[in-house]
């Protein structure tokens, strides 16, 4: 016998909530808002009694591990350890972010005719540039072996 015991574990990917939740076994962890951003895919290692949630790339220190819960009973627990929740937006300013660098304000320059124009804004897209063949819809139709769509009869189709 090995001197530890084999550890059996379930491993899945799960995407971080906008809360910091990640859904597992109709249950709900934490996972700390300064670590992880939302949508980010996190690997859960479930054991019978213990839910072990890692980030899929190591940080700057090569671990992994991001929050270590005990597996809930039942289903619709939610497992959360407030400290996770630290850093994210409270909801009573502007605020969306869970980053160390503040969000700053955007400031809007006066802007002269020709830059309120449509036309400026198109010109300065890079796609504007592309030159693309220009033809007419009848070709597509001569290809496809249709006839464009009319409201009209010819003589011909009508005898």
């Amino acid at each position: 016998m090995p001197p530890t015991p084999y550890l059996v574990a379930e491993r899945h990917l799960r995407p971080v909530g906008k809360d910091c939740l990640i859904a597992f076994g109709g249950n709900l962890y934490s996972v700390p808002a300064r670590k992880v951003r939302p949508r980010q895919l996190v690997e859960i290692r479930a054991t019978k009694s213990q839910v072990m949630l890692h980030s899929t790339v190591p940080d700057p220190h090569g671990e992994t591990l991001l929050a270590t819960h005990a597996r809930a009973v039942g289903r619709g627990a939610r497992v959360v350890e407030e400290t996770h929740w630290d850093g994210l937006p409270t909801g009573k300013n502007r605020r969306t972010t869970t980053g160390e660098v503040p969000v700053q304000p955007r400031h809007h320059q006066p802007l002269g005719e020709e830059a309120r124009s449509l036309q400026a804004l198109l010109n300065r897209a890079a796609a504007t540039q592309v030159v693309v063949g220009r033809r007419p819809l009848s070709v597509y139709d001569e290809l496809t072996g249709t006839r464009p769509f009319t409201t009209h009869r010819t003589p011909k189709e009508s005898s």
